[in-house]
């Protein structure tokens, strides 16, 4: 009986598992299919528990088959990440630090930061990519991830938050809107407008229409358009309302004839959170980005 497993066995296993079967596992794998069941039969053996169940159709994964997976594509990609980091120091770069971040983060936030950053440490890249706060904890919480920025706290075990910044999205409309002078607006009661909005590429644009599609209510984009600042010229041009975050709204409403309105909707005031797997497990030059991070919060 084996007594242990390499990667090739890790490998093996996501391969089976992703096409739901053994021959085609094998194959991807550059496996024979005997070889490759005799690896799966030692790994059963050493844990004592099927991974897999056999069927007329093909393989699917047990509960201790759905776990080995998990734990094997974070093993792999932390595989994967270490080579790449390897070969980043000899080409004279000393690492990369992976980042996710919603919207807001990502246009209001992170540009300063990063600037500071990256001049303090020209020998680190840094890949930032932009998702809904879902994603940006399954990105973390997979591995694909080293830092995340998020809305709210979205349950997920195994992750650390730390607190980051207060973002709330409002209303934006032209000054001569019908709904410009309220004092407060529920997005329900904008949804009979057209919107400018920010192209699907962005997270807000999709956070708005699942918060719409929530509501049974069809959400009509008149243009899509790619930043903040497009969104509110058009909007002065009349061509629709808008939302996006009041820190943007707010700057250029002071040079352009625009109003913001307060949503009253509860999921429009949110808290940032940074979330990592392991503060402590990250590599000093990706803490120092967190740290960085959090002393750029304005204080009270």
């Amino acid at each position: 009986m084996a007594n242990h497993f390499d990667l090739t066995d890790l490998q093996l296993i996501v391969n089976i598992g992703d096409a739901s079967s053994l021959t085609r596992g094998a194959e991807k794998s550059h496996l024979s299919l005997p070889a490759a069941s005799n690896r799966v039969k030692n790994l059963e053996e050493h844990f004592g528990t099927r991974l897999f169940h056999r069927n007329s159709q093909g393989v699917t994964l047990t509960p201790s088959g759905e776990a080995f997976l998990r734990h094997a594509r974070v093993v792999l990609r932390q595989i994967d990440h270490l080579r790449g980091e390897i070969h980043e120091y000899s080409l004279g770069i000393k690492g990369q630090i992976r980042m996710v971040a919603n919207t807001t983060a990502m246009t209001e936030f992170m540009p300063a930061v990063l600037s500071r950053y990256l001049a303090c440490h020209p020998d680190v890249t840094v890949e930032l990519r932009e998702r809904l706060s879902y994603l940006v904890v399954k990105a973390v919480s997979d591995g694909s991830a080293d830092i995340g920025i998020v809305a709210g706290q979205p349950a997920s075990a195994g992750l650390q938050y730390l607190p980051y910044r207060a973002d709330r999205l409002v209303l934006v409309t032209r000054t001569d809107h019908p709904l410009a002078g309220r004092r407060a607006v529920n997005f329900a009661d904008t949804l009979e407008y057209e919107y400018v909005g920010l192209s699907e590429w962005s997270a807000i644009h999709a956070f708005l229409i699942q918060a719409a599609d929530n509501l049974g209510h069809p959400f009509r984009f008149r243009v899509e358009v790619g930043s903040f600042e497009a969104v509110c010229r058009m909007i002065e041009a009349g061509v629709g309302i808008g939302v996006i975050p009041e820190l943007a709204a707010r700057r250029y409403a002071q040079g352009l004839k625009i109003r913001t309105v307060p949503l009253s909707d509860d999921w429009a005031e949110r808290k940032l959170h940074i979330c990592v797997r392991d503060l402590e497990q990250l590599p000093g030059f990706a803490r120092e980005l967190v740290n960085m991070l959090l002393e750029d919060v304005p204080r009270p």
